[in-house]
């Protein structure tokens, strides 16, 4: 830092002089230079903001003059050598200095002034310098930051580590974007936000984000920073690197789902593991509080071209925006996120109609996302699944990963007629799904229905057929013969062929329980064969 008054006073070489101040005024200023003159007038010399040392020749002829065009002159004070040309200033010259705010200080002993000038100016170079490598340092930072394509998080961490502040970006409607706290809870820099944001009583530090005329943001170090020329140029590059990220990411999706989709991102890999941190970075991006939080995951089916990744996003983003609009249209708020081709996972504050439970608003809810991304286009089967409910925000995106499960193991099942559905309603389908990579749970589908697969590819039966309609009617014959429009005997054949070719007994429960996880475990391989890659 450039030195102050009270910094030179305190150097070893002027505590040598045995110095006493006789003006306490602006000691605590910055010194920009020092200065050595016996000269009474120094107007025509100084900038201001320096420092004028002198023997005090001037000073004893006409004081009031000499302190009066030192202070025209903006010099934060003077240092003054006795012994030299004086022996002793008036009593009140102190007094002078002080009424014309100028700082005043005697030395007693004789002190070389080249050796004040020389440490002086080692401090005010080591800043400038330090000033430079600070500016080439944060420059190089943000540049190297652009060539990856941070997120918006990414670069305001950046800006709160390189200033130690706590760093905010919002929007122009005052909602949280991206924050990064230093020494101090999330919790404590985003309470009462908006308003206090809007009132701008606060010696807050802000740089607008975007081209002129087009801001759309602003970021804000929300408190007196201890550096103010620092974090002024780092928020400035910082908005820089935003402006460029703004660009780059321009159609591709909003500012708001970036940050929902952040702050999903963070709980999720342990950035935030603060309850109240995550409760009040969701409520800054406009999610509803208090009552319970509810993990949801809405699948589409597979585009029809999985080649196209612009399409493909486009698609995600068309999704996206129909789910958000159908839940603030219906009065509910949410913070969602895409989380794979297909698939928007969110975690919704329902704000049900008087007289409607939890369940009826739910199911009123999915109707509508539903009709939404009909209308986008997106006419693919379309599931909705639903986690448990959570008190804290953290807890429910958490959910998130069950009701993805839930979601993915729901698209394999043929006959969903339900709105959504829980993981109650999946039960062991979800249990082969999650162990469908297995290569003893491959083996063992495959061993128990080999022989009917061949046959039945080989032949052209549909033996398959006839035993998953034996099975998912609990072995029920009368029923299954009336179902596939067959005579009892032409069944009781059928059925005893298959026995013959599988080596099992078909009114046995354990033989039924195995072929029918095997069709199981065989319907979720064919559907996964379907589904785009995570």
């Amino acid at each position: 830092m450039i030195p102050t008054v009270r910094d030179i006073v305190s150097l070893p070489v002027v505590q040598a002089g045995e110095p006493e101040v006789l003006s306490a005024q602006q000691l605590d200023r910055p010194v920009r230079w020092v200065h050595v003159s016996d000269m009474p007038d120094l107007a025509g010399l100084l900038q201001g903001g320096e420092l004028v040392l002198t023997t005090g020749a001037a000073l004893r002829d006409a004081p009031r003059d000499y302190l009066r065009r030192m202070h025209r002159a903006g010099v934060v004070g003077v240092v003054v050598e006795l012994g030299t040309r004086i022996e002793s200033l008036p009593d009140s010259v102190g007094k002078m200095a002080q009424t014309l705010g100028l700082a005043l200080v005697v030395l007693h002993r004789q002190t070389k002034f080249v050796e004040v000038t020389e440490a002086v100016h080692r401090l005010i170079v080591a800043d400038q310098y330090e000033e430079l490598e600070f500016a080439h340092r944060t420059h190089k930072t943000f540049t190297e930051l652009s060539m990856k394509r941070p997120s918006m998080a990414d670069i305001v961490r950046a800006a709160a580590e390189m200033i130690d502040e706590s760093v905010v970006l919002e929007d122009l409607s005052r909602q949280v974007l991206a924050i990064s706290p230093r020494n101090e809870p999330a919790t404590t820099v985003l309470a009462d936000w908006q308003q206090r944001s809007r009132a701008m009583t606060e010696p807050w530090v802000t740089t607008a984000v975007g081209p002129r005329a087009e801001e759309w943001g602003r970021l804000i170090v929300p408190h007196a920073p201890a550096a103010a020329d620092k974090t002024k140029m780092v928020l400035e590059r910082a908005s820089q690197a935003l402006a460029l990220h703004r660009m780059a990411e321009r159609g591709r999706t909003g500012l708001e789902h970036q940050a929902q989709s952040g702050l999903i991102d963070d709980i999720l890999g342990g950035r935030i593991d603060d309850d109240r941190e995550a409760d009040a970075r969701a409520l800054a991006l406009g999610l509803r509080a208090g009552g319970t939080y509810l993990p949801a995951t809405i699948r589409v089916g597979a585009p029809p071209d999985r080649l196209d990744p612009v399409g493909t996003q486009r698609r995600n983003i068309r999704i996206l925006d129909a789910v958000t609009h159908s839940v603030k249209a219906q009065g509910h708020s949410a913070i969602c996120s895409i989380r794979r081709d297909g698939e928007i996972g969110l975690v919704l504050a329902l704000n049900p109609r008087r007289g409607s439970s939890a369940e009826v608003t739910l199911s009123r809810l999915a109707e509508g996302w539903r009709e939404a991304i009909a209308r986008g286009g997106d006419a693919d089967k379309v599931v909705i699944a639903v986690g448990a409910g959570a008190g804290a925000f953290a807890d429910a995106v958490h959910g998130l990963r069950e009701a993805a499960h839930v979601a993915e193991v729901a698209a394999s099942m043929p006959d969903l007629t339900r709105p959504f559905v829980r993981a109650s309603d999946v039960r062991l389908r979800g249990l082969i799904t999650l162990l469908l990579d297995d290569p003893r749970v491959q083996m063992f589908a495959e061993t128990e229905l080999k022989s009917i697969l061949i046959h039945d590819a080989d032949q052209g039966t549909d033996d398959l057929a006839v035993l998953r309609g034996y099975l998912e009617l609990a072995g029920n014959k009368s029923a299954l013969a009336k179902r596939l429009h067959m005579s009892r005997p032409a069944l009781y054949g059928r059925l005893a062929s298959i026995e013959r070719r599988l080596g099992v007994n078909l009114d046995d429960g354990e033989s039924m329980t195995s072929l029918h996880v095997a069709l199981l475990v065989l319907d979720a391989q064919r559907v996964a064969a379907t589904q785009p890659p995570r």
